[in-house]
């Protein structure tokens, strides 16, 4: 008998429609307490309704309450944990899990794109898919994975790219990494190792800032004079910047502040190719931290636990390009 934790926080899954107005929130009671669902006999489900928000409202707070709730599961002998979550902020859930537990056990993330009452619903297919999958024994060391739509995704590469379409979880460049069948959970790719980092803290302010075309400098000298804790910028193809940029960007650098730097572009990596002013190896040679293979809003989420352990800069450098 496999114990599995679900952890409900919410989201589309777990909200209803107005049928007068058109409108989704969250409804008195989660639906998905008493929803009728199909599992295995050699399953016990361990139900706990952790929170009930809209996925705006997760924050780093949120995924730490989470975290910690699914390390004291495991020492209690839980076999795998499923936790259902609004679509907009889950693949940020799913990294900061990936990136604090890792590995520990098998962690499945699943919401839906149509509530409860919708037409077409798919919340209670996708938590059943969730459940076979963290019951699977394929499914040890694959790291904290996505669910939805018949497909298994690595947390740390998978991101939402539609508003609306229930297949809107799609990993750039690799894609999942596993199938779910009528009968069969299938792996077909293996994933790197990667390094964990446990907090008990997520203080900071880290913001985000995308580069376009004709950006001056006047936003990052204003961030140059507050309090930052960190910068991640969504840069141009495969890491440039304006030159109008460098100025009020080296202030930030000589502060110590770590700036971390993504591509802006669905697919491919950022890295230090280009050699004009602005370009890729100019940035890197000024001390920004090229993160490579995952988004902006991950890269926030890993600059987040680099700095709640207070690595050095060498080690967070490390850390960030790894």
């Amino acid at each position: 008998m496999k114990k599995i934790l679900v952890l409900h926080t919410g989201g589309t899954i777990a909200m209803k429609e107005d049928v007068l107005t058109g409108g989704v929130s969250p409804d008195v009671t989660n639906p998905l307490m008493d929803a009728p669902i199909h599992i295995d006999d050699d399953v016990e489900l361990i139900v706990e309704d952790i929170f009930n928000l809209p996925s705006p409202h997760i924050a780093p707070e949120q995924m730490l309450q989470i975290k910690e709730r699914i390390q004291l599961a495991h020492l209690s002998g839980i076999d795998g944990v499923v936790v259902t979550h609004g679509t907009d902020t889950l693949e940020e859930t799913a990294f900061f899990l990936d990136t604090t537990i890792g590995n520990q056990l098998p962690i499945v993330i699943t919401g839906a794109m149509r509530s409860s009452n919708e037409v077409g619903s798919d919340g209670l297919y996708n938590f059943e898919s969730a459940i076979r999958v963290a019951k699977c024994d394929d499914a040890q060391k694959k790291g904290v994975l996505v669910v939805m739509n018949d497909e298994i995704h690595s947390a740390r590469y998978v991101t939402k790219t539609h508003t609306t379409n229930v297949a809107t979880f799609r990993t750039p460049t690799l894609g999942p990494i596993g199938l779910v069948t009528k009968n069969r959970i299938l792996f077909m790719q293996e994933l790197l190792e990667s390094r964990q980092l446990d907090v008990d803290r997520v203080d900071g302010l880290i913001p985000i800032v995308k580069a376009y075309a004709g950006m001056h400098g006047e936003l990052f000298e204003a961030l140059a004079e507050s309090n930052i804790d960190g910068l991640v910028i969504e840069a141009l193809g495969a890491g440039n910047l304006p030159p109008q940029t460098l100025p009020p960007l080296k202030k930030l650098l000589a502060k110590q502040i770590p700036v971390v730097l993504v591509s802006r572009c669905f697919n491919g990596i950022a890295e230090p190719v280009y050699g004009y002013s602005g370009g890729g190896k100019e940035l890197q040679e000024m001390g920004v931290i090229f993160c490579n293979s995952i988004n902006s809003q991950k890269a926030r989420i890993k600059l987040l636990i680099a700095k709640n352990r207070w690595l050095p800069l060498v080690e967070l450098h490390d850390f960030m390009e790894n």
